[in-house]
């Protein structure tokens, strides 16, 4: 019997003519197909950075917009009220920003996060205050007037509560924004206990926490701003509260990266800056630098991202998508050295100061601000895989990447949760949302464990994966799909995009030699069933398109779906193969694959859209349907 290989999972057929019978059973233009892939390859050529990285481009963020204008105009006001004029800082920025946020109201008077989004309270409340803050609400009455009902209707404060339910990493600093610039009752601000902070990093996982584990900053600097503006009536919580103040504003300063911006985050550290400002510390040292982080962020369109970047993401996205197929000419004409050395250097070395992690994570990003997680580490180690079996190199430059990718496992083994599943950040928090384990980082887990399994040998690889493919069962909806926990589609109830967590954790299965089991056929079948009659997969009603014949599919889910379908039974799932490929050439063809979409979750569940996503997901379905195909 002969196999023909795909990544690390043999899928059988009787012989190598039966298996070009399937392929010439296709419906499908290679030649199509093959200009398609290299479009996307020419691209890359051209946004490939000077070390060898891909940065990418976050979405515009009206939420992150109206929270650095509030905290950039609190600040200005304190040192105007101090008569230091030369200490002003950010006034341009603060205009523009707001002209900016002006022109992308949406018409039911609310703003959603980016401009492709539905309105929400949190965005419309935020950009209120941020109005008032800077004194601009006179000039925009109209505007002002409209958002505020669109924000009464949502329920007003507590609408905002029953968005975030128990957690309170967002609700509370919303609310405490709005509260700064006086549309909002401080009584309706929930105190942080902001003395927890002072406790030892490796104990806060005990301390249920009201917010999760990589919001800190925010429980000590909104939690101040609320006990200096509205103290507790206990006098043994004053006295705490009181006596932990310097303590815990030590511990911000220490977990302040050299950037400045806490989590390179704009929000975040927006909110950090105006509560410090407001409990009468706008001269503390964080606030100065978290200040030149958000001017430094400024957009020239006027407007400011969720995010600096995704640069380790994207770039290690990027190698993992040219490493289905390899172009021959990527593979003869490409120095993969200096990509090879940048992602090297973005691995995590020290007991990181945010989190406590051990040495041998990745961050999104190759900033100080970013943190070692449990999405970018397999990223990185599936990279450094395919680089290491596809490319030439020296044998010091072989065990260089060996030690880097048995760091990083180590790294992974010691996070799994207790449930069998990965969580993103710090092992144990399972009280909130965004710190439980996760099927979409549990199942890329085990594809980065899984391509360095028959290397580290001596790495108790096997009980890892069997617990996180059991965690993954347990989470398997009953229609065969999954949940992911960082991306999401706006259109679908609980926002939810099993598009995307379906997809993921196939590919968990495909790298491990499991495509036969039930999970993972049941999987499957939920994929060709909710494939749209256009071909694509995903989207919804926000997708507006002139030409109607890729129907409300986006190339991102479109092509995560596609990829997941090649790496089964060609012939069992070839119509839908097929119009899901044609699909994709033609919106590439199309200029569609220029437009990204909101399917990304950033913190507390805040959209975004990355401008490298649809390049990079399409790149991989299609050099693996020109492998598979050819």
């Amino acid at each position: 019997m002969n196999f023909f290989k795909f990544s690390t999972m043999p899928v059988t057929f009787n012989s190598e003519s039966a298996l070009q019978a399937v392929r010439e059973t296709f419906a499908i233009d290679l030649d199509r197909v093959f200009v398609a892939r290299n479009r996307l390859l020419d691209q890359l050529r051209t946004s490939q950075g000077l070390n060898g990285e891909w940065t990418g481009r976050l979405s515009n963020s009206a939420l992150s917009t109206a929270t650095a204008i509030s905290a950039i105009s609190f600040f200005n006001q304190d040192h105007r009220r101090a008569g230091n004029s030369p200490l002003l800082r950010g006034d341009s920025e603060v205009r523009r920003g707001l002209n900016w946020l002006a022109a992308h109201q949406n018409s039911d008077g609310g703003w959603g996060d980016t401009p492709d989004c539905y309105s929400n309270i949190s965005t419309s409340l935020l950009v209120i205050a941020a109005a008032k803050a800077s004194n601009c609400d006179g000039r925009w009455l109209d505007q002002v007037a409209a958002a505020e009902k669109y924000v009464a209707n949502q329920g007003g404060v507590a609408g905002v509560r029953d968005r975030y339910g128990q957690d309170r990493t967002f609700s509370v600093p919303i609310l405490a924004n709005a509260a700064m610039a006086g549309t909002v009752p401080w009584y309706e601000v929930a105190a942080l206990p902001f003395e927890a902070a002072c406790v030892p990093q490796r104990f806060y996982n005990l301390l249920q926490l009201p917010v999760v584990s990589y919001a800190i900053p925010a429980l000590v600097a909104i939690g101040l701003v609320k006990f200096h503006n509205d103290p507790p009536r206990n006098p043994f919580t004053r006295f705490v509260r009181a006596l932990c103040t310097r303590k815990a504003l030590r511990v911000l300063e220490r977990i302040q990266p050299a950037s400045g911006g806490f989590l390179e985050a704009i929000p975040l550290t927006s909110f950090v800056a105006m509560g410090l400002i407001k409990s009468g510390r706008r001269d503390h040292p964080v606030v100065d630098r978290a200040i030149k982080f958000l001017l430094d962020s400024f957009r020239e369109e006027g407007s400011w991202p969720i995010d600096t970047n995704l640069a380790t993401w994207n770039t290690t996205l990027t190698v993992n998508a040219i490493g289905q197929s390899w172009p021959e000419d990527w593979k003869a004409e490409t120095d993969w050295r200096p990509t090879l050395d940048w992602v090297m250097s973005c691995q995590n070395t020290t007991v990181h100061p945010y989190t406590g992690a051990a040495p041998g994570g990745w961050g999104w990003s190759d900033l100080s601000g970013a943190v070692p997680d449990a999405d970018d580490t397999p990223g990185a180690m599936l990279s450094l895989d395919l680089l290491t079996r596809n490319v030439d190199w020296d044998s010091a430059t072989i065990d260089r990447m060996k030690s880097a990718a048995t760091l990083g496992a180590k790294w992974l083994l010691g996070l799994q949760n207790r449930d069998g599943g990965w969580p993103t950040f710090c092992k144990g928090w399972g009280r909130l949302a965004f710190d439980r384990s996760g099927t979409d980082i549990t199942a890329h887990v085990i594809r980065g464990l899984s391509a360095w399994k028959s290397d580290l040998v001596d790495l108790p690889f096997e009980k890892a994966i069997e617990r996180g493919f059991r965690f993954i069962e347990q989470r398997q909806n009953r229609d065969g799909s999954w949940n992911p926990l960082w991306f999401g589609n706006q259109d679908n109830p609980d926002d939810v995009n099993p598009c995307y967590g379906t997809a993921k954790v196939l590919l968990a299965y495909r790298d491990s030699g499991r495509f036969d089991t039930p999970a993972a056929r049941n999987g499957l079948n939920w994929v060709v069933e909710n494939q749209h009659s256009e071909g694509g997969w995903g989207g919804g009603k926000s997708i507006k398109r002139i030409d109607s014949n890729l129907g409300c599919g986006t190339v991102e889910e479109t092509a995560l779906c596609l990829e997941a379908l090649l790496a089964g039974d060609l012939l069992a799932n070839r119509a839908a193969i097929e119009r899901g490929l044609n699909w994709l050439v033609s919106a590439i063809e199309q200029g569609e694959i220029v437009r990204s979409r909101p399917i990304g979750f950033y913190f507390a569940r805040l959209w975004y859209d990355e401008q490298h996503y649809p390049i990079v997901f399409a790149l991989s379905a299609l050099g693996i349907a020109l492998k598979r195909l050819k």
